[in-house]
């Protein structure tokens, strides 16, 4: 007949103790791994310059929900394009957003060295005929130009603009492969001309348009 004692043991026969060892190596492994991770956030060569590489993974890692909020909540225009759409958009434009994204026939020469880069959106893409985003969905254009995008130069605009002003900017970018109309044009260049009094001439999507008048 057995006389020991089966005290500190679970039904099962493993020892109480050992299970009380496994919490406290699993405590001590998240407290060091929240030790650890916390000097290297202090301590570390962390990508947080614009001219650094990326982390593995990042830009499918921003992109994946950015795009799935996009279609989740992507409107469509409430009207149509016109020539009185395209400039109220450009008086839009000039004003709020070509300091980042450039005109027609310039660019912004810092927009490359932001992280992200800020799309040129009068410029056709290094590789095939698109210019600036307009192969993108009106709707995806106007979601970001009302909300923003998280941590990088996009601001949003929702209490800024109205929404039939940021819709004018939206149309327009869109249409920045097409032919414009000339006042258009002018307000998106200013009417520049050359510094020797010569017609500027601008690229308009694919037609170059010339802007001033010739001396």
């Amino acid at each position: 007949m057995a006389t020991g004692s089966r005290r500190g043991y679970t039904t099962d026969g493993r020892s109480g103790g050992g299970l009380v060892a496994f919490v406290l190596g699993i405590l001590f492994a998240v407290a060091a791994l929240a030790v650890g991770g916390w000097a290297y956030l202090k301590f570390g060569n962390l990508p947080v310059a614009t001219a650094d590489r990326a982390f593995p993974f990042e830009k499918q890692i921003v992109h994946l929900p950015l795009n799935a909020r996009i279609a989740r909540q992507m409107e469509q225009p409430p009207f149509g394009t016109s020539e009185d759409v395209f400039e109220a958009g450009a008086k839009v434009y000039v004003t709020e957003c070509a300091g980042c994204h450039g005109t027609p026939g310039h660019d912004v020469a810092f927009a490359k060295w932001m992280y992200p880069s800020a799309p040129q959106l009068w410029k056709k893409h290094t590789h095939g005929d698109v210019v600036g985003v307009s192969d993108d969905e009106a709707g995806e254009t106007y979601w970001k130009v009302k909300n923003g995008i998280r941590l990088t130069g996009m601001p949003s605009y929702e209490h800024v603009l109205t929404p039939a002003q940021m819709w004018d900017v939206t149309l327009l970018v869109k249409n920045a492969d097409q032919t414009l109309p000339d006042p258009v044009v002018a307000i998106l260049t200013g009417g520049n001309k050359g510094s020797a009094g010569l017609v500027t001439t601008v690229q308009t999507g694919s037609v170059t348009k010339p802007v001033g008048n010739a001396e």
